[in-house]
């Protein structure tokens, strides 16, 4: 490994941003994924366990036992408890210990000595908040972009697992010009110049990069948003009328680090659809359109994960890479703010 690469590695900063920042909602599972049994899954520099209980309300503690460490998620749900497989320990959703079989009012019951985390669903995702308090009483509400929320539109969630540093996914994303190279053969992204002209331009809740003089011609701009203490991607593809009632098609995504040069990718495709029509683009959208996006991601996920995992260290950026520039800058920074107030220290 080369020199840059083992300075990244010891970076603090760039060690937070590998695991993920503190105190936002992350998407890390569909809902569909956690049924009758606990799963387990890997997120954020966390083994966690999820499970439902018999209303069907779901809970998440770390997948680690407090007395040896076993995995919670083989255990046996109690409700809004599980009970450890290896000796019958069993933790509320709360962290609590409420009993222990083997040997009853030891010092272990009724000690919080299991990390939660506080998760939440919506639009087909289970999102987990990622507190720097790991006994923080209760989140901040998720507030989704209005892609998400709004009634005139209707969305599909599409998810997939990288093998790759999310941030690489982020890269990605915040480069509209590979639309015209890697998707050149695709049905919406044929069209438009291969050499291009960029700008940033500031919103309230971020900043969007896109092509100077150029609209609804191809994989035009990209915006980045920070808001209802979730960050997420947003895009428009335009659509040609044989694809359906609702205009251009938009895409919402976020990100989370799951195991090391794992990412899980989150994208909802949205579109503005109402009444008969909805039900129109719905159907067109399955039978028809789906698996022509999935080649659009797959074309994404094999160039990036080709990748070297050090690439991003070794690398010589241009005019088209502004975006991404100004992107990493930000997400330094905040790194760099929720260490130093974790440890009281500039930086």
């Amino acid at each position: 490994m080369n020199t840059i690469a083992i300075n990244a590695q010891l970076d603090p900063v760039d060690q937070a941003l590998e695991r993920g920042l503190k105190d936002l909602w992350f998407p890390v599972l569909p809902s569909a994924h956690v049924k009758e049994n606990p799963v387990s899954i890997r997120r954020l520099g966390y083994k966690i366990a999820l499970w439902r209980d018999q209303a069907g309300t779901l809970h998440a503690l770390e997948d680690h036992c407090p007395h040896r460490g076993a995995p919670l998620s083989m255990g046996v749900i109690l409700g809004d408890r599980i009970a450890c497989p290896y000796h019958g320990v069993e933790v509320r959703e709360d962290g609590t210990v409420t009993r222990v079989p083997g040997s009853p009012g030891c010092k272990l019951e009724g000690s919080k000595a299991t990390r939660r985390f506080h998760v939440t669903e919506s639009n087909g995702a289970i999102f987990l908040f990622n507190a720097t308090d790991p006994h923080l009483p209760s989140p901040p509400p998720l507030v989704l972009p209005e892609e998400l929320t709004s009634p005139e539109l209707s969305s599909f969630l599409c998810y997939v697992e990288w093998g790759c540093d999310y941030r690489y996914v982020i890269d990605n994303v915040m480069d509209p010009m590979h639309g015209a190279y890697l998707h050149k053969q695709s049905h919406t992204m044929s069209e438009g110049e291969i050499s291009a002209e960029f700008q940033v331009r500031d919103v309230p809740t971020g900043f969007i990069f896109e092509k100077k003089g150029q609209r609804d011609v191809n994989f035009d701009w990209t915006e980045w948003r920070e808001s209802g203490h979730i960050h997420t991607m947003h895009l428009e593809i335009p659509y040609p009328k044989t694809g359906g009632p609702g205009g251009n098609f938009a895409i919402v995504g976020a990100f989370a680090p799951a195991e090391k040069n794992v990412s899980e990718v989150f994208f909802w495709r949205c579109r503005k659809v109402q009444g008969w029509q909805r039900d129109t683009w719905r159907f067109l959208y399955k039978n028809r359109l789906e698996q022509r996006h999935w080649n659009v991601l797959e074309q994404d996920r094999v160039a990036v994960e080709a990748m070297e995992p050090d690439a991003n260290h070794r690398e010589f950026l241009y005019a088209h890479d502004t975006g991404i520039v100004r992107l990493r800058r930000r997400l330094k920074s905040l790194a760099q703010a929720q260490l130093q107030a974790g440890s009281g220290k500039a930086l």
